[in-house]
């Protein structure tokens, strides 16, 4: 047995970490704020004792110059030390984007020693970094500082607000151990693993197998399952890093610790989500087998129609029914049955809405999150992916991303 408990302070609360964040001028209007100190673009993760760390990242073909850097490291490498920056990508800069950041990494060796270093980045695609911005941080740094909310908010771009959590796990035998997360992400979100940066710290005494076993289900069940607009960025990461300074584990306890963090964080991204205003959840059931469920619930999570029918809150179940027959799925008009939360939209006996019903539709459809349930009544497979409206202010968003 163990007790799970919500702490603040974000990653600042994990033994032997420490955080901040600065502004370099890259942000030049910071993120719901005037205060340049407050939103910054530079920010820094360190562990004062040398960490394991498990990593996934997109499944984009064009991976960026970061995790490039990242896989030229010698498996199960142990790093004490993230860099990161925003409005900057550094993705499709070719050989030129890694050696800016070993050049980087370089100057930073003259203000703190580093083991492997590791760089994230998120931002604009396309364009080499400043060095000379970045670096410029090392001198606003305190590398001795345990600032989460300083950090959190460094990563934001189009993020409305930041994302961080933290809890203390107490074990049966009196230990106890801590593990913490921030992420950034609003847009260019698909559940294939979610455009995100995402970094999660622990002082659990955690083997690496485990890590690597434990971050990949979390993965799977959270950020693999929420979607904004459909779209996989170049720069997807998450990070665990163990710096096991606690000596506690138990393996139990830290699953249902990190699957909390990383799906919670998921809601967080999902709810930020550019322009949106629902969080809906589309649950697909009696699939011929779960991989099916899987490719109907996500094609619903990821159909533009349906989104903008969440936006308009038009109880269409059309849209819905067209976009499971069109995902390829086994299905069939007569099992079929569609629910928005515990309310019958579609069956075969019912396949129009009375005044009542759509009155009812209505109302749920005005909440800021709903379920939809999709019965395909053909077997036993079932799989829960989550989406978002969208609305007019994602396109103004995302057609002024660059200016």
């Amino acid at each position: 047995m163990f007790n799970l408990f919500s702490v603040k302070g974000g990653i600042s609360t994990v033994e032997g970490f420490f955080c901040d964040g600065v502004n370099v001028g890259m942000k030049t209007n910071p993120a719901n704020s005037g205060d340049s100190n407050i939103d910054g673009d530079v920010a820094f993760i360190r562990s004062e004792a040398l960490c394991d760390v498990s990593a996934r990242f997109t499944s984009n073909k064009f991976q960026a110059a970061p995790i490039k850097h990242y896989q030229k490291y010698p498996k199960d490498f142990q790093t004490n030390f993230v860099l990161m920056n925003a409005k900057n990508a550094n993705a499709m800069t070719g050989a030129k984007g890694i050696e800016d950041i070993e050049d980087i990494f370089k100057k930073l060796d003259n203000y703190i020693p580093t083991h492997n270093p590791i760089m994230s980045s998120t931002g604009v695609i396309g364009y080499r970094l400043n060095q000379e911005k970045i670096t410029s941080a090392f001198d606003k740094f305190d590398f001795n500082a345990k600032n989460s909310n300083k950090t959190a908010r460094a990563i934001m771009t189009t993020d409305k607000f930041k994302k961080e959590l933290a809890f203390r796990v107490e074990l049966d035998d009196g230990s106890e151990f801590n593990i913490a997360g921030i992420c950034k992400g609003a847009g260019m979100i698909n559940p294939a693993m979610a455009t995100m940066l995402c970094f999660i710290t622990t002082d659990a005494d955690i083997p690496k197998d485990d890590m690597e076993e434990l971050l990949s289900k979390a993965v799977n069940s959270s950020f693999n399952k929420i979607s904004v607009d459909g779209d996989t960025s170049t720069n997807d990461t998450i990070l665990l890093l163990s710096n096991k300074l606690s000596g506690a584990y138990n393996k139990e306890a830290f699953r249902e610790a990190l699957n909390k963090i990383t799906f919670e964080l998921a809601m967080m991204i999902l709810k930020d989500g550019e322009g949106a205003n629902k969080l809906v959840a589309f649950e697909v059931k009696g699939a011929k087998n779960s991989k099916e469920a899987e490719i109907a619930s996500k094609a619903l999570s990821n159909s533009l129609l349906v989104k903008t029918a969440l936006f308009g809150e038009d109880p269409n179940w059309g849209r819905i029914a067209s976009t499971i027959g069109a995902s390829g799925v086994e299905c069939d008009d007569t099992t079929l049955t569609i629910y928005y939360d515990n309310l019958l939209i579609y069956s075969d006996e019912q396949r129009e809405l009375d005044p009542k019903r759509e009155e009812q539709a209505y109302k749920i459809m005005k909440n800021n999150s709903f379920k939809v349930i999709c019965d395909l009544g053909l077997g036993n497979g079932e799989f829960i992916s989550y989406g978002c409206d969208l609305s007019y202010e994602y396109v103004k968003i995302n057609a002024e991303y660059r200016t």
